[in-house]
């Protein structure tokens, strides 16, 4: 089997995945996920689509994340791993989107404007 590759976003990070067939190991930016992610959550949110096809070790995953934070780089890669899986069979696709795996959450951080300290917060009111 050849490598399938496929790219993640969430938020500014962005996870570009290379998944084949293995052993099940997972290697982001050339370090394990036990190490990447030491939060047991984010390393749970990573393997949740493998977890739901029931493929957990068959297929070894190299990762490259860039930008963001950790939890939206963990969703990114979610994203990465279950476009991944559905280019492998096509058949898992109901069940991966029924689960919220495939679909992109587009939200973004709302700029600051100016003249306030934040997007929508305002200075306080005096009237005298």
């Amino acid at each position: 089997m050849e490598i399938i590759n496929a790219t993640g976003r969430r938020k500014t990070a962005v996870a570009r995945v290379y998944l084949r067939e293995g052993k099940g190991e997972i290697i982001i930016n050339k370090r394990n996920i036990e190490e990447y992610f030491p939060l047991m959550t984010l390393q749970y949110k990573v393997k949740q689509p493998l977890e739901l096809l029931g493929v957990v070790g068959q297929y070894d995953i190299k990762a490259i994340l860039d930008g963001g934070g950790c939890n939206g780089q963990a969703e990114a890669l979610r994203l990465g791993i279950a476009r991944a899986l559905v280019k492998i069979n096509a058949e898992d696709k109901p069940k991966l989107r029924a689960a919220g795996f495939i679909t992109r959450d587009s939200r973004e951080v709302e700029r600051k404007k100016p003249g306030q300290p934040g997007a929508r917060k305002r200075f306080q009111f005096s009237k005298r």
